[in-house]
């Protein structure tokens, strides 16, 4: 396939260096075109495919920094594709598409995607789960922090116990104690459903009473808003309406 990019270059530090390569994939031209606009306004360089058999020939001929992919396509889906990538390749993915069913959004991460996000997006907000990805995989490298007795690992998410700290996508976020520990029985319980009156008697180490949901809410609304790209879909802290919350689980 004809590498279809022209690769920039940036100054840092005096120098001048390569800008990341994104190769965006997805049948339809507009939506392509659109995209590769937006991601070269902020400074990449993009590759651009229609299909997954297309999308796997770009990766073979150019190097590839992050893949924005579609779901569904002709020749190959997105998922099928995704899965023969994650045979040779450690490339961040972002799963791109209309498909907005829970089992779907499961299914790709499941496979190796490294995020999803749904049709119609917000220009922001991809842009800002580009940089993430990026920056998390800069900092990481092929090798993704693993969990261990001092390290909580969910997704992007790490929780260092030994230091007391946060990281999101690589970068530190600063939490209070309260919320430190909010995430850290989060973390420790990824999937359980906590009511508010649990995680204030967990947390505050006292009895529950009726005012606890208020304050409750108001910490977990700080710790999306460290921890969250979109606190209004936010990927890891989420609300199981009438009942409390819990962490979603990510591999």
């Amino acid at each position: 396939m004809r590498a279809n990019t022209n690769v920039k270059l940036r100054k840092t530090g005096g120098n001048e260096v390569d800008c990341e390569t994104i190769l965006v994939v997805d049948d339809n031209r507009e939506i392509v075109y659109s995209i590769s606009e937006l991601l070269k306004y902020e400074g990449y360089n993009v590759v651009k495919a229609y299909d997954g058999m297309e999308a796997l020939e770009a990766v073979e001929a150019n190097k590839i920094d992050l893949i924005l992919l579609d779901v569904m396509m002709p020749r190959l889906n997105g998922l099928s594709a995704l899965m023969k990538l994650r045979e040779h390749h450690k490339i961040p993915v972002i799963i791109l598409s209309a498909k907005t069913e829970e089992s779907d959004k499961v299914s790709g991460l499941v496979l190796g995607a490294d995020d999803y996000i749904s049709k119609p997006y917000n220009s922001a907000e991809l842009i800002a789960r580009v940089k993430a990805q990026l920056r998390r995989y800069k900092m990481w490298g092929n090798a993704m922090p693993k969990a261990d007795e001092d390290r909580l690992v969910n997704g992007g998410l790490v929780l260092d116990k030994k230091q007391r700290i946060a990281l999101i996508d690589g970068q530190e976020v600063r939490l209070t104690a309260k919320e430190y520990q909010i995430l850290l029985l989060f973390m420790e319980h990824p999937g359980q459903v906590f009511s508010s009156e649990q995680i204030y008697e967990h947390v505050w180490n006292e009895a529950a009473d009726f005012a606890v949901e208020n304050t409750v809410m108001v910490h977990i609304r700080h710790i999306r808003e460290k921890i969250e790209i979109d606190t209004k879909n936010p990927r890891y802290v989420k609300v199981v309406w009438g009942i409390g919350y819990k962490m979603e689980k990510y591999e």
